[in-house]
């Protein structure tokens, strides 16, 4: 989910420690294309943007309707950075055409602050790519990769705001790779040393816990099982899962930065622990209330209260560990543990997880978030996905999953996924999503025909109306995020779109800290309920008809809920169990 960068959903996933246990975006600086050959360093890798760092003004940059200008201020670095302001009909598209090697990797990357910001490439004679984030008060780096076609010779490189947003500023564009000719020199860093001291941990039937020491230089980590990568972290632990009971493996890990990959560890090997014999679930899933109350529990700290799971408010009826994290492998999922939290042990966690269980809680794995990107866009990648978030239910005790994915989806092999994932969960398994509200504008996005076609597994889909600017209603009109209209026009789009209404939820901050914009009163939240249910206290807006059924509310998060002492949850969460 997409929050504030100062203590938001934006701010959620910090750089982290970890416990063993479209819409495209043209480039402003801080774009970088990095050739990539897995494990070797390219000597010949350079900045192929012209102009990176906007110091000699706007030179080899184009920006739409004069939307663009070199500013002195605020600056990532040097003396210049653009600024770029979306008005009207013109979002403020600024590109530059960048000279590439056919069939050649890179990534691309840009600082940007402000408004939203997108960033993408197109032209590149394969698969063109986006990315964005919404509004942010600091500098932060947007990243995405690509490979040219056989007979691609340049590509754009372009950054974009929204529509009705704030201006967006840009810095430090770097296009890091095979040299096309042309642009700028910025070798890469050195690749890293081998890690040394790595150690298996805690076992259980189906993971093992890997711990290492963290090298100078090093941006992440590539774990090896048995002399296949299986997974990457960023820092210098990480939990493997999916392995089979009482079996015995061989684990390698290398280090990695934009130059590329250590040589590997010396091994370490692990045995798995014996399974205890067949038996029932000691903890199934409880069955959701008809109106439910949802909340999303940090992984992290990220200033907001830092909670262990059996702190959170007994008003949650459905609670998201957010979030899983994304590997080398396509599709797939693993969950770490962040030391942040400071539980003594994964066993520890999985016991609040089996005592929520208990007093009839739901706890479900988030995926995606702002910076947690899973691509599912093949047949391999569903069924990895699906292998792997059953793999984390079966070792944690998860209910089910919630998709977050905020960079794009392919609706077909997200269905393939999720069907496959239901099928070797079973009928109880909870299944949510959180889609942005330019998911959900119409049946036509890729989110709202996800939602569609597993609409007979779907348990609820909590929305996020906030962060998101002005948006159509059901009734064509432009409503205003921060009001009961915006919350009860928009969540009639799905009303009657074909989602029942026990299948909406309606997504808000827990308190003014916890997303950019568009938070809202609990009062406002209760009412927009009323109105969706009861046909009361409704604003300009008056749905044609009552939805009794309505599921509920949702929060970002029940971490910033804390801080605020409860009063998100106090407030909204009865009002939500005694909708008729």
């Amino acid at each position: 989910m997409t929050t504030a960068r100062g203590g938001g959903r934006g701010a959620r996933r910090p750089g982290r420690r970890l416990l063993g246990g479209g819409l495209a975006l043209a480039v402003g600086a801080g774009f970088a294309l990095v050739g990539a050959t897995a494990g070797t360093a390219q000597a010949a890798d350079v900045n192929n943007a012209k102009n990176p760092g906007f110091e000699t003004g706007l030179a080899d940059w184009s920006c739409s309707a004069g939307s663009g200008s070199a500013v002195s201020s605020p600056v990532r670095s040097g003396a210049s950075a653009l600024r770029a302001a979306p008005a009207g009909q013109d979002n403020a598209r600024c590109s530059q055409t960048v000279k590439v090697k056919p069939n050649s990797s890179y990534t691309l990357s840009a600082w940007v602050q402000g408004g939203y910001a997108y960033l993408g490439a197109t032209g590149t004679g394969t698969t063109d790519v986006s990315t964005w984030t919404p509004d942010s008060s600091g500098w932060k780096q947007l990243t995405t990769r690509f490979t040219t076609g056989a007979s691609a010779t340049a590509v754009t490189v372009y950054t974009h705001g929204w529509y009705g947003q704030a201006a967006y500023l840009v810095d430090d564009v770097s296009v890091l790779g095979p040299d096309g000719g042309g642009g700028s020199t910025d070798p890469e860093p050195g690749v890293p040393a081998a890690p040394a001291g790595l150690s298996a941990g805690t076992a259980t039937t189906s993971s093992i816990a890997l711990s290492w020491n963290a090298v100078s230089g090093a941006t992440g980590y590539h774990v090896y099982r048995d002399g296949a990568k299986v997974q990457s972290v960023s820092g210098a632990s990480a939990t493997v899962t999916g392995l089979a009971a009482d079996t015995a493996y061989s684990f390698q890990v290398t280090a990695a930065n934009a130059a590329g990959e250590s040589a590997r560890s010396a091994a370490v090997s692990a045995r798995t622990a014996k399974p205890n014999g067949p038996g029932p679930d000691p903890e199934p899933n409880p069955t959701v209330p008809k109106h439910a109350l949802t909340g999303y529990w940090q992984n992290f700290d990220n200033g907001a209260t830092v909670q262990k799971l059996r702190d959170v408010q007994a008003q949650y009826d459905i609670i998201a560990v957010s979030f899983a994290d994304s590997t080398a492998t396509p599709g797939q999922i693993v969950f770490n543990l962040d030391p942040a939290l400071r539980y003594s042990s994964v066993a520890e966690f999985k016991s609040d997880i089996a005592a929520k269980k208990q007093a009839g809680k739901s706890v479900i794995i988030s995926v995606g978030g702002e910076k947690g990107n899973v691509t599912i866009n093949s047949d391999a990648s569903a069924t990895a996905f699906a292998n792997s978030a059953y793999a984390l239910m079966q070792e944690y005790g998860f209910s089910g999953v919630d998709i977050d994915l905020e960079h794009g989806i392919n609706s077909t092999y997200l269905t393939k996924a999720l069907r496959q994932l239901s099928a070797k969960a079973g009928p109880n398994m909870v299944l949510t999503m959180a889609p942005q509200t330019i998911d959900m504008q119409n049946t036509g996005t890729e989110y709202f025909k996800t939602a569609l076609a597993v609409k007979d597994i779907l348990t609820v889909v909590n929305m996020q109306y906030y962060n998101s600017g002005s948006m159509l209603g059901c009734d064509g009109k432009v409503y205003s995020q921060g009001s009961v209209d915006f919350l009860t026009a928009l969540a009639c789009i799905q009303l009657e779109g074909g989602l029942a209404p026990s299948q909406v939820g309606l997504g808000v901050p827990a308190s003014t800290r916890g997303a950019g914009s568009g938070y809202v009163a609990p009062a406002i939240v209760n009412n927009a309920l009323d109105c969706l249910a009861r046909g009361i206290n409704c604003g300009q807006f008056k749905p044609s008809k009552t939805y009794p059924g309505l599921r509920g509310a949702m929060t970002w998060s029940t971490n910033w809920d804390a801080t605020a002492g409860n009063a998100w949850s106090n407030a909204v969460g009865p009002h939500v169990h005694n909708l008729p």
